[in-house]
């Protein structure tokens, strides 16, 4: 509290004892007294929140179990870090991120760029100067997208930004409204349509994977009710009032298309295509589609509540899943990724960093998944890409 903070709380608080305004130091206040309203307002800010009162997005349990609590700084073996942005803008913040990757044990981050043309450049050209710890995927440039001759322009601007140095492509969305490629915006243009397949064919002939987001969590989706049990983040990201969007299920198919329209391109599913909570149905997309991956960042919270199952698929699916954040640069966020993926901890919070009210729980993956899923999946994709 700055000083003229503090003296305005004494005048109150001496108006609301029933002393006169000037205050203690013998100053008389410059401002109004308070009215009656203020004074009552004030006593009631003193009086604890009745539990009738509470609202879901300020609802902050502490689990009271006392339980192992285990922290891990650094994770158990090397990562790449397949799904990350552009979040470092100084060259003092990007040399931070390095020195943060090297204590968490982070080998290399993919920086998912979203974009082409001079935005990619400059982005790339700030990061050039660590070129073994951060690679760089661009976007689709999709202007003109309802002009007689897209794509010729884009596939252009995609073969640019490979000479240029970009090594992938992503992060390219779908929410169910059309494709958007960082600023770059279309209206009902989804991956699966004809008009995109030259781009994709080329990212096959490059050699450049594709990271691709379709739909938002379930929760999203679902009536923002009592009965939304994600309701305290769904909110914010809701898509239920959304007009002429597709949905969840509607995209997986979308996406399903796609990956099968272009079989020698390498797809990355974000966020587990968003099946998160029917993670059965994501497996049933790897066993029919041998180029699909799904990188697992930024949906920790989503699964850490289903620890057994969760396991289980990390168990069946590990050579296709790739390790992600998606959440900043900030060491303790890496520190919790770990803790839910190595540890066995159980019923523990991180609502600050997730957004969600429920508890979490640890997988305890082994060590062989482990590896797979940190360094061996994401390093063979890469080194595949490569040589073909």
């Amino acid at each position: 509290m700055n000083r003229r903070s503090f003296l305005r709380a004494t005048s109150a608080a001496g108006l609301a004892c029933g002393i006169p305004s000037a205050t203690a130091f013998g100053h008389v206040s410059d401002e109004a007294a308070p009215t009656p309203g203020a004074i009552a307002a004030k006593r009631k800010m003193a009086i604890p929140e009745s539990p009738e009162r509470i609202l879901l997005k300020d609802y902050r349990p502490k689990s009271i179990y006392k339980i192992p609590v285990t922290e891990i700084a650094k994770a158990k073996f090397p990562i790449i870090d397949m799904h990350s942005h552009p979040y470092a803008k100084t060259p003092e913040e990007i040399a931070q991120w390095v020195r943060t990757m090297d204590e968490v044990g982070v080998e290399k981050t993919i920086i998912l760029t979203m974009a082409t043309g001079t935005e990619f450049d400059e982005i790339n050209r700030k990061y050039s100067i660590y070129p073994e710890r951060f690679e760089m995927w661009c976007g689709f440039d999709l202007a003109g997208y309802d002009k007689p001759g897209f794509p010729t322009a884009a596939v252009k601007e995609l073969e640019r930004c490979r000479n240029a140095g970009a090594r992938g492509v992503g992060e390219i969305h779908d929410k169910g409204k059309g494709l958007i490629s960082g600023k770059s915006k279309t209206d009902g243009l989804h991956p699966d349509n004809p008009l995109v397949d030259p781009l994709f064919e080329k990212c096959a002939e490059l050699g450049m994977p594709v990271s691709l987001h379709v739909a938002d969590p379930i929760w999203m989706y679902e009536k923002m009710d009592r009965t939304n049990d994600g309701l305290m983040n769904a909110y914010e990201w809701r898509l239920d009032n959304q007009p002429n969007i597709v949905g969840l299920s509607g995209m997986i198919e979308i996406l399903e298309r796609t990956v099968q329209r272009h079989p020698k391109t390498i797809f990355v599913a974000c966020h587990f295509a968003n099946l998160d909570y029917d993670l059965a149905r994501l497996g049933e997309l790897f066993e029919r589609n041998p180029n699909l991956y799904a990188d697992i960042s930024a949906r920790y919270a989503e699964t850490a509540p289903i620890p057994r199952f969760a396991s289980q698929f990390y168990a069946k699916h590990a050579d296709r899943l790739v390790y992600g954040t998606d959440m900043g640069f900030e060491k303790p966020m890496y520190g919790i990724t770990f803790r839910i993926l190595e540890s066995l901890d159980e019923h523990f919070y991180e609502i600050d960093q997730f957004g969600y009210h429920w508890s979490l729980n640890g997988f305890g993956l082994p060590d062989p998944v482990l590896r797979q899923v940190y360094h061996e999946n994401a390093a063979k994709l890469l080194a595949a890409r490569a040589s073909g």
